[in-house]
């Protein structure tokens, strides 16, 4: 069960923003012998971003890695907001909000490791992924019950359809007529 200050702060919510190693991956960074980096993203986490977009609630990732296979999943799902080898997470953060006219409230951020804790704290909204550092966990306003790679995406992005009322309304769109 979500206590009810995490929904009334997801029911503000008009950016989500995610890190992605060890949020939207499982955390394993894997390369080939040529260099080639490859990484898996769950497909019901893809599903509930595009879910989360459809509704209206702006989507973006920061990360302090750069990579080309990000950049591709992104573009699959309608993720516009991208910001690939940004250390200084909560500036990144900053200038979203300034650069969409949203206030801090309005945002939420979504990370796995200390580096992702001043974004977190910047954010109305800070959410740490349940395989999470014991220190982002401790400074989240709420964490998944679901691991980073493995669920937890798809879990904020219903947890702030439901307390905005738009979670059946954006599953009933999705069943064919």
């Amino acid at each position: 069960m979500v206590p009810q200050p995490v929904l009334d702060k997801a029911a503000l919510i008009r950016l989500a923003v995610f890190d992605v190693d060890g949020v939207m991956t499982n955390g394993d960074l894997m390369f080939d012998a040529e260099g080639r980096e490859y990484k898996v993203f769950n497909v019901q986490d893809g599903f509930g971003l595009v879910l989360l977009r459809e509704a209206g609630i702006h989507i973006a990732v920061i990360s302090a890695r750069s990579s080309p296979v990000v950049a591709q999943r992104m573009s699959e799902l309608g993720v516009v907001h991208i910001m690939q080898g940004e250390r200084n997470k909560q500036a990144a953060l900053n200038a979203l909000l300034q650069r969409l006219g949203l206030k801090r409230e309005q945002a939420c951020y979504t990370g796995d490791d200390i580096i992702d804790i001043p974004a977190m704290q910047a954010a109305g909204l800070g959410i740490a992924v349940a395989d999470a550092h014991p220190r982002a966990r401790e400074q989240a306003d709420w964490t998944t019950s679901k691991s980073g790679g493995r669920g937890a995406v798809r879990e904020i992005c219903e947890l702030i359809l439901m307390a905005q009322d738009k979670l059946e309304a954006a599953c009933r769109q999705c069943l064919p007529k």
